[in-house]
């Protein structure tokens, strides 16, 4: 008798525990009910770049995704920041904010032009983030090919190499920028192609590693095959869909000239018709290819994005945004902390039950 009535509570008790686990399951069917007709999505509106595979991973455990190397160091997370700013009121919490989140997630970052270090150190505590990026991270500076033309044309590149070691920076990111230094009421006119310009500094440092990127149009077929073959650390897409330099210096400009230029800005490549141009020029290269790794930014909204594309293309890569994390790094770290934790719980998801088509 005494085993029945211990059986009766155990089993009791195991009900409980059932229920107790399950405590909203009214309030729950109730929202079910309530948000049905406002949960379904037609299907043009389905993300056609995957496969749905939800029979063959369990959820995904915190820090899931595998570190890999890129850019000689070992990176936690696929991402990058896409260089920012500097030389403003907020560049200084908006770099240090950046590094922070870089370091405590494992990525890298490049930093927003310097052209404003070459000659002075007013700025410099805005860009100096070795000490919070640490050094397990790259970290790169960033000129613009139309200061390094000028500077080589004036026999002072040395001020390159102060530059990358005031900022304890592991090398270079030279922006290509034509269109929007001519749109831009104060540009620089360049007097050399760029791909020449960039030739010289490599042969000037050898040793030194270099990244070359646009500034929100992309770069076409030529340009990238051209830029493929030199021994570059990596390209930077740069490409069209987020912030368009172009675009942002002909709205500065004057009314006759946004008239006569404003077709201009539309001018670019969009990052998967990058990646897609990219893997033909591997193929047709071969061993002829020099530089194997590549950053896919300009229009990444999101992880999945990201994710999609760093798995379409051929090459090594993680993906860059701009101005998603500059939306979020003005503020308080927290904001930019939990926008950038809700990016690597994206990936863990889109890594367990997402294939590319």
């Amino acid at each position: 008798m005494q085993q029945l009535e211990n059986k009766l509570v155990e089993e009791k008790n195991h009900s409980d525990k059932f229920r107790d686990q399950d405590a909203t399951a009214s309030s729950r069917k109730h929202d079910h009910i309530e948000l049905a007709f406002q949960s379904q999505i037609s299907t043009n509106n389905l993300d056609q770049r995957f496969y749905y595979e939800p029979a063959l991973a369990a959820h995904p455990d915190s820090n899931s995704l595998k570190s890999f190397e890129f850019l000689g160091k070992t990176f936690k997370a696929p991402l990058w920041v896409s260089s920012m700013t500097g030389g403003t009121e907020l560049a200084n919490t908006i770099n240090h904010n950046l590094a922070r989140v870089g370091k405590e997630f494992g990525f890298g970052m490049g930093l927003g032009s310097c052209r404003s270090l070459l000659t002075s150190d007013e700025y410099l505590k805005d860009f100096d983030v070795r000490h919070t990026l640490g050094d397990d991270l790259p970290l790169y500076a960033n000129l613009g090919i139309a200061q390094i033309e000028q500077v080589q044309q004036s026999n002072q590149v040395y001020l390159i190499k102060d530059l990358l070691d005031k900022l304890k920076a592991d090398g270079l990111i030279i922006h290509i920028n034509p269109l929007q230094e001519w749109l831009q009421p104060e540009g620089d006119r360049f007097k050399n192609p760029p791909i020449d310009t960039i030739q010289r500094l490599i042969d000037s440092f050898p040793d030194t590693k270099f990244i070359v990127k646009e500034v929100g149009q992309g770069m076409g077929y030529e340009s990238l095959k051209t830029l493929l073959q030199l021994p570059l650390e990596a390209i930077d897409f740069a490409a069209n869909g987020g912030t368009n330099f172009a675009k942002l210096e002909l709205l500065r400009s004057d009314p006759i000239k946004q008239a006569i230029y404003a077709k201009l800005a539309n001018v670019g490549h969009s990052a998967e018709e990058m990646v897609q141009m990219t893997n033909r020029i591997v193929e047709e290269l071969g061993n002829k290819l020099n530089c194997t790794q590549v950053i896919i930014s300009g229009g990444i909204k999101d992880f999945l994005d990201g994710y999609y594309l760093i798995n379409k293309l051929s090459l090594s890569s993680v993906y860059g945004q701009a101005s998603a994390l500059l939306k979020h790094a003005r503020g308080t770290y927290e904001e930019l902390h939990q926008f950038v934790e809700s990016q690597i719980k994206g990936l863990e998801l889109a890594e367990a039950f997402l294939k590319v088509k």
